[in-house]
Order: structure tokens, then sequence, then C-alpha cells
């Protein structure tokens, strides 16, 4: 580690987030810019007849109404980033043609001179609605004779995907356990404390589209915008403002961002649409709904030597920008940090009359880990053998790495000590003592522990595309030392809140010998930032990103070095590069400060080497040979009152283990908000539908989005085991803390209460409902 890298450094963007000097989307403003609203379907499934907007046009204020038939001709449809086996197509637009599949799908949209009218014009556009039968689930959908939601599909399938290691099924029928479990997690979805939105700007004269958009994939965005309008890519410019969260929601590219494009077009004039939280409910993409049949196989020692799922995965109405991403990575991660010889998955995409499955933090391996640790704790209890000592004897071991499992390879691992550190920091035997205690006097304690590891680093690129990815898995960073000495970072990343631009001007003032402060770290604008390959998701901002500004601050580290020899007139590798100077190894009295040495680059080009052209200034492409693998432990003590079903924690830790640590206070950041979410999909948040497809939970009044009170005190703490396949060792972190407390939680709760609860959330009724089933089975 330099002198920055590894601090525990303050975020400097935190003054003005909390000083309120922050701009979002919903600040912004232009001259003569009108507002947008859209008429979304009331309906899960239905046909358009007609739309009439006469009405609505009429309202004073309003300038525009515009429906599918207004749309250009040539306008492409909504794109997908991945395909899968069997994809079949789910053609949709920015909006609706002829017909909806979900409550809330976008069917016109009205502009007008403030939000107010333009809500008051929606009251008056007249669609003429004719109802089809929906599918609102899994088992809906699939069964025999199932409304179909595109015509031309033999079924409601959308994508498949199976895999397979060994031979699962005859591993199975020769071992000594055999477990069955089928496991359901409810629909959730990113739910940031900021919404989407949107500002459209044509310039006239240049005949270019300027998009500000509250998103995680500018070049995305960008790219697809510019593909659907028929676009030449330089003439669409998208400009990311201060975005206040996204976990994935705003990693996709939606339909509205299309919309309000068309709509500045239209009215020339700049045109703004911020989401309202109702509509945030069902014009969002949501998440994570599974159904996972598993089944498990294992010597009586309690080595696994066998496990098999069939996933099924809600899709939605659509393949939405990710496609079945979620669902495929839940399949590919079915056999965790064990070593499994033998394992076989399927999966499917089901399409239903819901609004589209997309990105939520973690994506698909909550599910995968959930299922996966609960059938752990299923087997130690089968076997009367202690959780913690199941998970030892499966883990695979550090001397196995590089080791490839059902599908991915993991880069490196130390699990036992990650276990240990654990269980030592919870204090692992005090609490199964204090368990009995509490026990004999009637309380209902329970102890539960998951271990997960996490994809990040997503890449290579090559490896990306062969699977059906349109996008690479590299990041470009361009660094440039101005005139004054200072240094301006370049990255196409997005900065939605998670600080990353604090550890990657760290990387950057290690490699160049110059104060953090001196670093200033540029995003969010496609026309100065170069091109990322992915956008911000899948935890790759630290170690993607801080690698390629390592390798672009080392080029220019070079040609500092060279012009610094020159004008000190010794050797490049006598030079030490410290606190903003460059100065000889052993004579510190000998050196020039950055601000010499730029003054030479750009303005005293005669003090520079014959052999050098002015300027200070690099770019680097870095794309990862492999993903890095970072893990942890999750360990969680409850009291479940069995009179009223509710659930408290009396302790709570995390060990986890992200490699080289750029910044420790932004890495515990992190995972404590990806715990706190983690338990809220296990105990609250759900996504509720009804069998017509209307949403039940649709307001903050249903959808129960836990408070500091409802969550505990997080004890964490840190193992380092650095990545080998990531210049500086750095891991992602971004969703490590979200996997594991779902089968935690619900671990620690079937500890309590002595029923195996495999399907989320675990709320009161379910643990009441369980204890009657108890109860009248005695």
């Amino acid at each position: 580690m330099g002198a920055w890298v590894g601090q525990p450094l303050r975020r400097r963007e935190d003054p003005a987030l909390l000083t309120g000097k922050a701009r979002y989307l919903g600040d912004l403003t232009r001259p003569g810019m009108v507002h947008a609203a859209f008429v979304r379907s009331p309906h899960a499934h239905a046909r358009i007849r007609s739309i009439d907007t006469a009405e609505a046009r009429r309202l004073p204020g309003v300038h525009a109404v515009l429906t599918g038939a207004d749309l250009p001709a040539d306008l492409g449809a909504m794109p997908s980033m991945l395909a899968f086996e069997e994809h079949r197509p789910t053609p949709t637009w920015a909006l609706a043609r002829g017909r909806v599949r979900y409550v809330g799908e976008p069917a016109a949209l009205v502009v007008a001179d403030s939000p107010y009218i333009a809500e008051d014009a929606l009251e008056l556009v007249r669609v003429d609605w004719e109802p089809l039968p929906a599918v609102a689930s899994i088992e809906a959908a699939l069964a025999p004779g199932a409304p179909r939601l595109y015509d031309d599909w033999p079924d409601n399938v959308a994508a498949r995907f199976e895999t397979a290691i060994g031979d699962a099924e005859r591993a199975l029928a020769e071992a000594d356990v055999r477990l069955a479990e089928t496991f359901s997690i409810q629909r959730n979805f990113a739910c940031p404390l900021e919404t989407r939105g949107v500002l459209a700007e044509w310039d006239a004269h240049r005949d270019e589209l300027v998009l500000t958009t509250s998103s995680q994939s500018m070049h995305q965005v960008r790219d697809y915008l510019a593909a659907m309008l028929r676009l030449p890519t330089h003439r669409v410019r998208v400009i990311v403002p201060q975005v206040g969260g996204g976990f994935g929601g705003k990693f996709h590219f939606y339909a509205e961002e299309a919309a309000v494009a068309l709509a500045a077009r239209a009215v020339r004039r700049p045109v703004r649409w911020v989401e309202d939280r109702l509509e945030s409910f069902v014009a969002t993409v949501h998440a994570r709904e599974q159904r996972l049949e598993v089944k498990l196989g294992a010597r009586r020692d309690g080595t696994i030597t066998a496990i098999t799922a069939d996933i099924a995965g809600d899709l939605g109405s659509m393949h939405h920008t990710c496609s079945m991403g979620p669902v495929w990575l839940t399949a590919v991660m079915m056999t965790n940090v064990y070593r499994i010889p033998n394992a076989r998955v399927r999966a499917r995409a089901v399409a239903t009359n819901k609004t589209p499955l997309g990105s939520y933090r973690g994506w698909g391996q909550p599910q995968a880990n959930f299922a996966v640790e609960r059938m752990v704790d299923v087997l130690a209890k089968k076997l009367s053998l202690d959780p913690a000592e199941v998970r030892r004897r499966n883990f695979i071991p550090p001397e196995a790495f590089p080791y490839t499992g059902i599908f991915h390879t993991f880069d490196s691992g130390r699990y036992a000590e990650c276990l240990d550190r654990a269980l030592a920091t919870f204090d692992y035997a005090g609490w199964r003592r204090r368990q009995a205690e509490a026990r004999e006097s009637g309380r209902s304690v329970g102890i539960g522990m998951s271990f997960h590891v996490e994809n990040t680093a997503l890449g290579p690129s090559r490896g990306l595309n062969q699977g059906g990815c349109t996008q690479g898995g590299y990041d470009i960073a361009r660094i440039r030392m101005e005139p004054s000495g200072e240094v301006t970072v370049y990255t196409g990343l997005c900065e939605m809140g998670q600080g990353f631009t604090n550890g990657l001007a760290q990387v950057c003032a290690d490699a160049l010998g110059v104060d953090r402060d001196a670093v200033h770290v540029v995003t969010g604008d496609t026309q100065v930032c170069p091109y990322t390959g992915y956008g911000t998701g899948a935890s790759r901002s630290a170690a993607v990103g801080g690698a390629s500004v390592r390798k672009a601050a080392g080029r220019l580290r070079k040609k500092i070095a060279h012009i610094a020899s020159h004008m000190l007139e010794a050797s490049p590798g006598d030079l030490e590069f410290a606190d903003g100077r460059v100065s000889i190894v052993g004579v510190p009295g000998r050196a020039v400060t950055m601000g010499q040495i730029a003054e030479a680059a750009y303005r005293q080009v005669v003090r520079l080497p014959e052999d050098t052209e002015p300027g200070l200034e690099a770019v680097a492409a870095f794309d990862p040979t492999a993903m890095a693998w970072p893990y942890g432990v999750n360990l969680a003590a409850v009291e479940v009152d069995t009179r009223l079903g509710e659930v408290k924690f009396l302790d709570y830790v995390m060990v986890h283990d992200s490699g080289t640590l750029l910044n420790p206070l932004i890495v515990e950041g992190q995972i404590h908000g990806g715990v706190a979410q983690g338990i809220a999909q296990a105990l609250y948040e759900e996504l509720a539908y009804d069998e017509h497809g209307q949403l039940l939970t649709g307001s903050f009044m249903d959808f129960l989005v836990p408070s500091a009170a409802e969550i505990p005190r997080l004890r964490l703490d840190h193992t380092v085991t650095p990545s080998p396949v990531i210049p500086g060792g750095t891991k992602g972190v971004g969703e490590g803390g979200i996997i594991g407390p779902m089968a935690a939680v619900a671990n620690a709760i079937s500890d309590a209460v002595g029923h195996e609860f495999n399907e989320l959330p675990v709320n009161p009724e379910r643990i009441l409902s369980a204890l009657r089933a108890r109860r009248s089975a005695r």
C-alpha cells in the first residue's frame, strides 16, 4: 500500500450532500423547460383499441400528447444486452403499440407547462382498453393452457439455461443422505431514495440530443438512444448529474428515456420528467422473484456430493436490458463456496403480466445463497452436526485455487480462516450456551449463519461477448496532469452515491506521488469521459475502474519521470515520487515539484527533453482476464416472540474479505447498507400481486422498508486476501453485504422456532402459521 490506498478517508462529496447543495435531476431547470407525464396502463394485459387525445390537447398549457401511433415509423424497439438459450424476442416500444402487458406500461405521453397541468391532462386522455386474460405468477404462467403473453410463442417461457459438472443424478442416487426442498423468494425492487428522471434537450442548430438522466450506465443509454432514433452516436450526448442511489435499478435503459427525447424533439423545448414515488413501484424494474426446487446429496460425515436445482424466475412482461441475467446468475452460483463435484442446474425465465424483471444489488446471487445455505443448515440438522462444521468440511481449500465450480473460476479464498474469524468475533460458543439457557426459560432464541462468495470485476470482455452479452467488461481511464501540477481523472463509470471516485483518487495519488486532494475525478458525461464497457454495476468500479486508473497513471508517471530526469540530470531509476515532488533517491534536496514539471510540459517546452512531446496525459484500458471473488460470513442471533411472530435481533456479525481495501471507511459503509437491504428482503419488503396482475403493495403504506430501528447494530470485521487477477489485489464490495443476510436470518428463525422457513419474507404471518401447524401436529 502507498500513502493513500488503504486509508479510511472521509468522502469528499459528503459536505455538499449533507448541506443540500448537491444538484439532482429534479433540481435541474432550463429556459423554456416543459414537463412530461405518462398515461400508464391500469390493466395487466389489454389491447389498445384506440386513444383519444383531443380533449387533453385542448387543455391550456398542454403542448403535446404523444401515443405509440405518433412515434416515428422507423423507431427501433427497446434493446436487450443479453441473450440466452431459446431466447424469444419480446418486442416493445417507447410507448405501447396496440397492446400492454403489465400495469404501469406507458401508453401515452403528455407535455405541459407544469407537472400539475400534465397530470390533469392525463385524466383527459381517453383510452379504449380491451382487457385480456392475465397470468400473474410463475405457476399460472406455466399451467397447461395458460394465456400467452406473446401469441407466436408455444408457452410463456422466454429463455432457458442449463449447465452441469460431473453426474449429479447418479451421485444423488448413491448418496447416504438425500434432501429435497423448494424455496420461494419474493419480488422486490431497488427503491432508491431518488426516483428516476430524464431531461431532454434538442439543439436545433446542431441537431444534437443532450439527455440528462439519473443512470448508472451513460454510454449504454447513449448507444441505445442513437440506435433507436437512427442518429449518429456523436449527435447524442448523455449527462449524469448527482444520482441519489441506483442499486441496479438505474443500470437499465428505459422507455421513458426514449419517449422524453422524442417529446423534446416534437415540441422543440427542453422536456423534463421525474418519476413520482407511486409510479416507481410499477415503472422501475422489479427483481428477485424465483422458485427453486433443490436436491442435495451427502455422505454421513456431512460431505456434500451432489446438488441439483430447477429454477424458475419471474421475468415479468419482457426482456428488459439484462434479460434473464439474474436468473442465469442464480443457476451458476448454486455450488457457492463448496467443493461439490457433481452439480446440475436448469433455469427458465417465465414471462408474466407484471413489471419487467431487472437488476437489483446482488443480481441472482442472494437467491442462490439463500437456497444453498438453507440446504446446508437442513443437512446439519439431519446429521446432528454443527452447521459451522458442515460448512468447514465442504469449503474449497486455499491450495485448490484457482478453482472452477459449476461455471465460474474463483480466483482466491481462505474460507476457513474467514469463518473462524467470524465465529470468534460473534462468540459462537458463548451464544450457543446463552441459547440453551434461554430455551430453558421458555424463550425462542435462534442462531443462523451463511457463507457467501460474490461475483465482481465483471469480465473478460471476450467471455461476455461469447456468452451473449453485447457489452464488454473493460474500463478506460484518461488522466491529465494540469499545468498547475494538479491531476484530473476521467472515467466512464457513474457515481451514484457509492463514493468510488474517492478510491480512484487514492489509487492515482499513490501512483503519481501527489496529495489525494490534488486529484479530481470527472464522471457523468459521454462527451468528455472515456467509454466504459459495462457501466456501473457488478461491483466493478474499484476493481476494474481502479485497475484502469492504476495503468494509466503508470504510463503518465513514466513520462513525468523522463521529464524530471532531464531537469535533474539524473537517471529515471534514481528518482522517487512523494509529496507532489520528484526527487533523487538519497538526495531529497535535489527535487522538482509537479507544478514545475507540468509548467515545462505545457508552457516552457524549451525545458523538455528534445524527444518529448508537450503535455502530460495518458489513456489506458483494463480488461480483466478473470473475475475477482470476495466472500464473507453473516452470523445472526435472534429471538422470536411466539405470541406475535415478531423477530428481535440480539446480535449480528459479518466478516468480509474483498481483497485490498482502497478506502476501508467506504467499504464498511457499502457493507452496512447491503446488510440492511438483505435483512429487509428477509423480513419485510415484498411486491405482492393478486391473480389479476394488480400490485397490492404499491406504496410505503404496504411495502415495508425498515428504518434504523429495525436494523441491528452490525459488528464488522475483515480478512484480506488480495486478488491475483486484479492489479493491486482489489476485489469488488458493492453487492457483498446483501447476499448473505437472507439465509442467515432465515436460518436463525428456523433454529429458534423449529420449522424450516424456505419462503421469503419470513414475516409474522408465516411464523405464526408455522407455529399453529406445529401445535396442530402434536
